[in-house]
């Protein structure tokens, strides 16, 4: 099994506090909770199973001590699919104040949602990625992982395509198929699959590209807020996020504009059906920048740190590929795939004029590392 970064951290969450854990399916939550504690001293819930979301309908303090036993801990898995879940947490945590319990979910829809009110100050909330750059250097060797650069392109670091060599297009097809219809379309309950499957394949080619709401909806033939709500969908169900522009000192800088990435490469290319190797392929450098700020973000998350992060364009399209503002000092980093290309790299001369402190970086997989670790 490849170690989390997060286990110690999650393992060792406040007893008084409910934990909740959540990200996409097949991440690893389940195996990640499984690994931690001793199944003997564990109660473990489905909240996928219809007589577990029946437990809850009728839950009270007794009738729980009697299915936990001698067990201290609970884990709900799947938690989302038990109605008003916040509140049934709530009765948990006041009348079982010995108790640890843990709940995941695979979607941010009513997990996240219904626990916040209710548990505000009773709970430790936890994210859990596919498997990050230095997670996959920590269970083999830096040189190794970077040698695998071009394979994570390509199909991404989710546990089981990581563990299943040979295997990865199979898998990254079911995987993507399972985002789209097993969650989104369940919690939403979207209609029409179809119109949500072009937002994302529109997305899938548009990253390291601005968005525009208004040409994403003439390509898929719906209107600019029908857009933009599927797209804070498909970002809640841990598919994508957004990434905003930075904009303080120029009246040329683009200030309301965004682009958006994939927490996966892999789930990317199986948007677009498109698993040809890095070296035949005309997104390289797209889908170098997509892997290096995903992968960032896992890194920002698994630290707990309080980090801004932007891109900067001009109307004149001068551009900075991510901006990075921690502690008060700004960073602008450009991503490059080829060496040539990191070589030739330099701040645009206009950005450097208006922030003259700010710190610059050209990331390549020479120096990857420098950045992810």
């Amino acid at each position: 099994m490849i170690q989390r970064m997060s286990a110690e951290k999650i393992k060792n969450a406040a007893k008084s506090k409910i934990v909740v854990l959540l990200g996409a399916r097949q991440v690893g939550k389940t195996t990640l909770l499984k690994s931690l504690f001793d199944s003997d001293s564990l109660l473990w819930l489905n909240g996928d199973e219809i007589d577990v979301q029946n437990l809850f309908e009728t839950i009270s303090a007794e009738r729980f001590k009697a299915y936990l036993g001698t067990k201290k801990i609970v884990v709900i898995d799947e938690a989302q699919r038990i109605s008003n879940i916040g509140l049934r947490l709530k009765v948990l945590a006041d009348s079982l104040p010995d108790i640890q319990v843990y709940a995941t979910g695979s979607s941010s829809f009513d997990l996240a949602n219904n626990v916040n009110e209710p548990l505000t100050g009773r709970k430790r909330e936890f994210r859990l990625f596919p498997l990050s750059f230095a997670e996959l250097v920590n269970h083999s060797d830096l040189l190794t992982e970077k040698r695998m650069l071009s394979h994570r392109l390509v199909f991404g670091s989710y546990p089981e395509v990581v563990t299943s060599q040979g295997n990865e297009i199979e898998i990254l097809k079911e995987l993507s198929q399972s985002y789209l219809y097993k969650d989104i379309l369940t919690f939403e309950k979207i209609r029409r699959s179809d119109r949500l499957v072009k937002v994302l394949q529109a997305l899938a080619w548009q990253i390291g590209s601005r968005v525009s709401y208004s040409e994403l909806a003439q390509t898929c033939s719906m209107d600019a807020k029908t857009v933009e709500h599927y797209i804070s969908i498909l970002e809640q169900a841990f598919i994508v996020f957004r990434l905003g522009a930075f904009s303080r000192n120029l009246r040329n800088e683009l200030k309301n504009s965004r682009k958006v990435y994939f927490y996966d490469n892999g789930i990317r290319n199986a948007i677009i059906a498109n698993f040809s190797p890095i070296e035949n392929r005309s997104d390289a450098g797209a889908l170098w920048e997509n892997y290096v700020i995903s992968e960032r973000i896992k890194k920002i998350a698994c630290e707990g740190s309080f980090v801004n992060n932007w891109f900067w364009r001009t109307k004149e399209q001068q551009e900075v590929d991510y901006l990075e503002e921690r502690d008060g000092k700004l960073c602008a980093y450009e991503f490059k795939w080829s060496d040539s290309s990191a070589k030739k790299a330099r701040i645009p001369l206009s950005f450097s004029r208006a922030y003259p402190e700010a710190g610059f970086s050209v990331i390549s997989p020479q120096n990857v590392e420098t950045f992810l670790l």
